[in-house]
């Protein structure tokens, strides 16, 4: 079951693309978050605009039920513990930590936490960051750190769910059976007859060819399956001389 994501709000505030409110929804729904706010967006109807539905990828009820509100003040209704996104920290503004750090600490405290990003071009004005107890800043490569916004959004909910947990990993294949002792025993004998009926392994003189083999096959940790294909082609072999 998934964890419950109810303490959990993204908050996005002057964004200009309604793309971007799309992709952040979606960021947000894979990782079990969907308490959306946008604090005046510059496109009306910003999560219902043709472009968010689509970025959105079927995570449009995200977007239905996401509130538009004029200020941050309004946005942060019910929340205990604010963290603005900017890549520069300001001066005399919040401390700045990276996700990680600052994560594994916030995730025990069991306050209602809201991440709140600014817009694509400008961020987050200075007046919204010293609103806000922590400044998250996403750790990148110094010679270029420019995030799009949804990826941004992406980022601090990964960072975030794995600090609540995390999810358990679904297997998507089978589990694999290695081959047992006996059946690397009976292809490596039937092998042997081929190698010895091409040819190409002596039995008068066969030297060390079969304790080799035998040793690939063991560092190979073959499964069942690869055990028959390997006899498969042997059995091929002897057709072909028939």
């Amino acid at each position: 079951m998934d964890p419950p994501n109810d303490t959990t709000r993204f908050i996005l505030a002057g964004v200009s693309h309604p793309g971007n409110v799309g992709a952040a929804a979606r960021a947000m729904k894979v990782m079990g978050f969907s308490d959306l706010v946008l604090v005046a967006p510059r496109a009306a109807r910003a999560a219902q605009h043709e472009q968010a539905l689509g970025m959105a990828s079927g995570a449009t009820d995200i977007l239905h039920a996401a509130r538009v509100v004029g200020t941050l003040a309004e946005a942060v209704d019910g929340i205990g513990l604010l963290c603005a996104t900017a890549m520069t920290p300001r001066d005399f503004g919040p401390p700045t930590r990276a996700p990680r750090e600052l994560f594994a600490r916030l995730a025990g405290e069991g306050q209602r936490v809201a991440f709140v990003f600014g817009s694509e071009r400008l961020g987050l004005a200075n007046d919204d960051v010293y609103r806000c107890h922590y400044c998250v800043s996403i750790p990148t490569a110094s010679a270029y750190g420019s995030l799009n916004l949804a990826q941004a959004v992406q980022v601090i909910a990964y960072e975030w769910r794995q600090a609540l947990g995390g999810f358990d990993v679904q297997a998507r294949t089978p589990e694999r059976r290695l081959a047992g002792a006996d059946e690397v025993q009976a292809a490596l004998g039937h092998w042997q007859r081929v190698l010895e009926a091409i040819e190409f392994l002596d039995p008068a003189a066969p030297k060390k060819l079969m304790p080799r083999l035998n040793q690939l096959l063991n560092r190979a940790q073959l499964g069942s399956e690869d055990i028959n294909i390997l006899r498969g082609i042997a059995r091929s072999v002897e057709r072909g001389r028939e």
